[in-house]
């Protein structure tokens, strides 16, 4: 019998959002992890509303286990799939998660795709974004 060995980036799951959630507290200025968590759910909303549900899986698997969780938890994907939209317009989507309770600035997209590329395969989440339909590496530039 073969044993069977955990990976790793699932062993240290927990401790890799945390860094995730440092580096965006100390790139972005804002001290709240609530504050970031938001921002980082509104944009992968925001993004995973342009994909269908193939992209949307080629996608998940590049990103770290919570972040991918966090990027398909409580997404229907029976959901109209929307357009890319110029980033003003798609920026208004991710501040309009939970409304009130939403901090994220103008550059919240920008801020969490700085933060995104810092916890990822570089070479693969390039790959991935080059097979999704267009305005998905606009989307994702920093």
């Amino acid at each position: 019998m073969t044993a069977v060995t955990m990976p790793g980036e699932y062993r240290r799951a927990s401790e890799d959002f945390d860094h995730y959630l440092d580096d965006m507290r100390a790139d972005t200025l804002i001290d709240s992890r609530n504050v970031v968590y938001t921002m980082t759910q509104g944009v992968f909303q925001t993004f995973h509303r342009r994909l269908d549900l193939a992209d949307a899986l080629r996608f998940a698997d590049v990103l770290p286990p919570v972040l991918r969780a966090i990027f398909v938890a409580g997404w229907s994907p029976d959901e109209a799939k929307r357009s890319f939209e110029d980033r003003p317009a798609v920026t208004r989507e991710v501040q309009s998660l939970r409304g009130d309770c939403n901090f994220a600035p103008d550059t919240a997209i920008r801020e969490v795709a700085m933060a995104v590329r810092k916890h990822v395969d570089a070479a693969a989440f390039a790959r991935v974004l080059k097979t999704l339909p267009d305005g998905a590496e606009e989307f994702w530039r920093p």
